[in-house]
């Protein structure tokens, strides 16, 4: 997990362009602070001469003042302490850069260890290595520069805040800030345990093994010890010490020998346990990077064989965006976009039809008013052979489009030819915002299904031909 920051920067009061890129990055390349340095299409040491070199060249080739508007950007990164080494915080930094920049940019990533976390202060360029354009710090691009720094944390294995808090002002608080928002604290596992017990109880098991079964199903493991003590730990939420079960430690009603006998029916289940927490609902991102970071189970070798990494941390990523922290809103939300698309797809379907049908009236009318006359006149002939052989073709055509018409039209009036001009051009705006829909639709759905079976195959919850099935 890293949080970001990104700052232009322009030249600054009394100062030269090369003189305020020096001034910045000397505090970057400070050897007290810096721990770790590395570069890409410049050396740090002489990347504001560097940096001012393309600029000079950018000004030459497009005429345009290349001091004016920002001179550099720069990215500072930062890390919770002990999560990541020094070389691991520089290299994500690297990637980062890289791929924020797409490489056609100049930059050299400063890793810093002064502020009792490492940190990295990304330096790159404002005018591309190739000095045909400029960097644009576009709306928004705080919230990609975080979005892709989660994404490289996440295929490094690392966590990421998943619902980042705001200030009332709207901006983001730091992880510091985050982390002591105490609004909603996470149960102990003391409770979760309670909570997961008394979901058992309810459910009415015939017996103790079929408790433990069902605690089990739950993500509970039990272990026997010495004196017939019985202890639990949630495998779900990554408990790493087992909870006692004895009233001592979780309350009344809560020893072996009481859960034993409601079990039997000897006492009843107490009314102030009656609405436990659904244990099920845990964090489905939590879930999933404990997962990866255990790198072993069925669970993870049929993912692993299929899916890479990079995968998974898009997967985790769409969840977080889109708040889907439990596993039952994942399938909502795939069988809702699911069926969105299919009404999308129906809708253009008839469109398309409607527009058909236009297409053959208008012809077929067409077709009639101009070989009517023919007609007429082959009437008057007392359908004479040699006319008709003389004009077979137009005749054919009269016939056809009046079987044409009579088919579209079933029995209704006949609409004028400026109706069905106006009606082909509503039609065709319909289409038009259809096909938008449509795209919008199954866009949604291949990236949401696509998600889900990342994650099914990752947590072993449902096999392949079930994703296949929402797929069609």
């Amino acid at each position: 997990m890293a949080t970001t920051f990104i700052k232009p920067y322009k030249i600054s009061s009394g100062l030269s362009a090369v003189q305020t890129m020096k001034e910045r990055f000397d505090y970057g390349l400070d050897p007290k602070k810096c721990a770790a340095v590395s570069s890409y299409l410049c050396e740090p040491e002489t990347a504001y001469a560097e940096f001012m070199a393309t600029k000079n060249q950018y000004e030459m080739i497009t005429g345009r003042n290349a001091e004016k508007g920002h001179l550099f950007f720069q990215i500072r990164q930062a890390f919770p302490v002990g999560e990541v080494s020094v070389e691991e915080a520089q290299s994500i930094g690297y990637e980062t850069a890289m791929r924020w920049t797409k490489g056609k940019y100049q930059f050299f990533v400063c890793t810093h260890n002064d502020k009792g976390h490492l940190h990295n202060h990304i330096y790159y360029n404002s005018t591309s290595e190739d000095s045909t354009r400029k960097f644009h710090n576009f709306l928004g691009s705080s919230f990609f520069v975080r979005r892709l720094s989660d994404r490289i944390c996440l295929e490094n294995h690392l966590s990421v805040i998943s619902n980042p808090k705001q200030h009332s002002d709207g901006k983001y608080k730091h992880y510091g800030e985050w982390l002591d928002d105490g609004k909603q604290k996470p149960t102990t596992y003391q409770e979760q345990l309670k909570s997961a017990i008394d979901t058992v109880l309810q459910e009415k098991p015939k017996d103790f093994d079929a408790f433990l079964s069902e605690l089990a199903s739950l993500g509970f493991e039990h272990k026997w010890g010495r004196g017939d003590a019985l202890s639990f730990r949630a495998l779900v939420n990554g408990q790493e010490r087992y909870t006692r079960l004895r009233s001592s430690t979780l309350g009344d009603g809560y020893s072996i020998e009481d859960i034993r006998s409601i079990i039997e029916g000897r006492t009843p289940l107490p009314e102030k346990r009656s609405a436990p927490i659904a244990t099920r609902k845990v964090n489905l991102v939590i879930d999933i990077q404990e997962k990866i970071a255990q790198g072993k189970g069925a669970g993870y070798q049929r993912w692993a064989t299929v899916y890479n990494l990079k995968q998974m941390a898009a997967a985790l990523q769409y969840l977080q965006e889109n708040n889907l922290l439990v596993y039952e809103d994942l399938a909502d939300k795939a069988e809702t976009a699911t069926a969105r698309m299919h009404n999308a797809s129906d809708n253009l379907n008839n469109i398309e039809t409607a527009m058909s049908l236009n297409a053959d009236l208008k012809s077929a009318i067409v077709d009639y008013a101009q070989n009517r006359p023919i007609f007429e006149e082959y009437k008057k002939q007392k359908y004479s052979r040699a006319y008709l052989a003389e004009h077979e073709a137009e005749i054919a055509e009269y016939r056809a489009a009046q079987s044409a018409m009579s088919s579209i039209l079933n029995g209704g009036k006949l609409p004028k030819m400026d109706k069905l001009k106006e009606e082909w051009q509503n039609l065709k705006a319909e289409k038009k915002s259809g096909y938008s829909e449509y795209r919008t639709a199954q866009k949604e759905m291949r990236e949401v299904v696509a998600v889900k079976a990342n994650i099914d195959h990752l947590l072993g919850i449902v096999g392949r031909d079930k994703n296949k099935e929402m797929e069609r």
